[in-house]
């Protein structure tokens, strides 16, 4: 295996600020944004758009699509007639 030609693998936080929502994981990933972890480390912080706190299929507030009028409407064009 080559030495210095991989990314360094370290501790970051990964952030969702509209669901005040953090997690401590690692990856090759840094920025120049620290922040303070609950253990008293401080660690770089990655702001993502979304996460399992504020997306609406984790949240519960994901909406129901009809999908038996599609079926139907499959079915009414292109499929045979059910009786």
């Amino acid at each position: 295996m080559k030495k210095d030609i991989h990314p360094r693998y370290e501790q970051v936080i990964f952030r969702d600020k509209v669901a005040d929502f953090g997690i401590l994981t690692r990856s090759t990933r840094t920025s120049p944004v620290t922040a303070t972890w609950t253990d008293g480390q401080v660690y770089p912080v990655i702001d993502v758009e979304i996460s399992s706190a504020s997306h609406p299929f984790y949240t519960g507030q994901a909406k129901v699509i009809d999908t038996a009028g599609r079926v139907e409407r499959f079915r009414r064009r292109y499929g045979k007639e059910t009786s």
